[in-house]
């Protein structure tokens, strides 16, 4: 009889704890809002993903905000050091050097441990940047400043030039996407995010109370020159529409038509391109 009872409790133990378990979503278990930004599933079956939303999805799953003892992540993927180095480039404050020949060389290595796919998707995000600009990518020989291309933790780089080697973090597989990697290479000849210019309170309204709580300071705006040309909605540094998205519901929306596309998925845009040319001072033309 002892026996028998013993195995009834052990049975409605079980029943009671399999009913608990499945009234627990597995996905609410396994991955938490915090670290998938919410609505990226909707706007994948829509075909809206930009570059920056491709970054946020993995940074906030491989990078912290705080990639070592000395370095952080602002706005999701411009690292920023503190102490000795810690000025922000923006705009001519920290150009890369010029050549007499007009054209800017940017030298570069690549870690041995990207494939040949790997470094082709990289060789066509510096296609993007070279394509109608002054800016050209040259393998490092005895440049003292030069880019080092590492499959770091995350996709992110610093703003500009700042001296010497310094890193440009492109993981794989997840940032081996054309559109991420022309993206880091903006941040790298020193453009902030589009959102971020001073004026865009006049273009965008940023829905605060549907940012995550502990990014709102992505959204802030800076000083930064405008290089006399128009807000662009469609430039592949331009945040898009549920970046940060809390709950699905759109923390950026363009004031002159709430169905304006922000952001791109793999190209620059017209105005990238005359960005850069205005910037570097490019004598290709620029119209």
């Amino acid at each position: 009889m002892a026996t028998w009872l013993a195995k009834m409790e052990q049975m409605i133990l079980l029943c009671v704890l399999s009913t608990c378990l499945s009234a627990v979503h597995p996905q609410n278990f396994l991955l938490s809002p915090k670290w998938v930004p919410a609505g990226h599933r909707e706007r994948e079956e829509h075909g809206d993903v930009t570059a920056m939303d491709k970054i946020i999805k993995t940074n906030e799953f491989h990078a912290t905000r705080i990639i070592d003892g000395t370095t952080t992540l602002r706005e999701g993927d411009i690292a920023v050091s503190t102490g000795r180095r810690s000025r922000i480039c923006f705009a001519r404050s920290c150009l890369w050097s010029k050549s007499v020949d007009g054209h800017v060389y940017i030298a570069y290595t690549l870690s041995a441990e990207y494939s040949d796919i790997d470094t082709k998707l990289i060789k066509k995000g510096m296609d993007n940047i070279e394509d109608g600009t002054c800016i050209r990518f040259v393998p490092q020989t005895h440049q003292r400043d030069y880019l080092d291309i590492q499959p770091k933790s995350g996709c992110w780089s610093y703003l500009g030039s700042r001296g010497g080697r310094q890193t440009l973090s492109l993981q794989n597989p997840d940032c081996m996407q054309v559109g991420v990697i022309t993206h880091e290479f903006m941040h790298a000849l020193g453009f902030v995010h589009e959102q971020s210019r001073f004026d865009r309170d006049n273009y965008v309204t940023i829905m605060w109370p549907n940012v995550w709580r502990d990014r709102l300071r992505n959204f802030e705006k800076f000083k930064t020159e405008s290089l006399d040309l128009p807000y662009d909605y469609g430039s592949i540094m331009h945040f898009g529409k549920y970046a940060y998205s809390m709950d699905g519901e759109p923390t950026i929306i363009p004031k002159s038509n709430r169905n304006i596309k922000l952001g791109q998925a793999s190209s620059l845009s017209h105005i990238d391109k005359l960005k850069i040319n205005r910037l570097y001072q490019c004598t290709v033309k620029d119209d």
